[in-house]
């Protein structure tokens, strides 16, 4: 299996919810894939009375925000450092740990 560099991650979460699982989860994905991840949150009112949370981020492999928005509009801009990616890789390799498995059949 291959490893992914980077995870795009769109959501709507609403307003409820966001606010105490968007981010935790969204650095989470972050560490435990060693990735950097792109969230898109779109967050306001909508004409049928929900409210979407926002918070769109990018977080490093190491689950750090390296810039967010927390509502409205807007854009998040982050550098990429594919170096520091591949020594957290090296240095943890938690990612060689991982196996695919069917549930159905049990191969591997």
């Amino acid at each position: 299996m291959k490893n992914v560099d980077i995870l795009v991650l769109p959501s709507a979460f609403t307003a409820t919810t966001g606010k105490v699982h968007w981010e935790p989860l969204i650095r989470a994905r972050a560490i435990e894939n060693l990735s950097y991840v792109i969230a898109a949150a779109q967050g306001g009112y909508h004409v049928n009375g929900r409210e979407t949370h926002g918070h769109s981020m990018v977080v490093d492999p190491w689950g750090r925000i390296m810039d967010e928005l927390q509502r409205g509009s807007g854009v998040v801009i982050a550098d990429v450092n594919a170096s520091y990616q591949k020594s957290l890789r090296s240095s943890l390799p938690a990612l060689t740990h991982r196996t695919i498995s069917c549930t159905c059949c049990d191969k591997k």
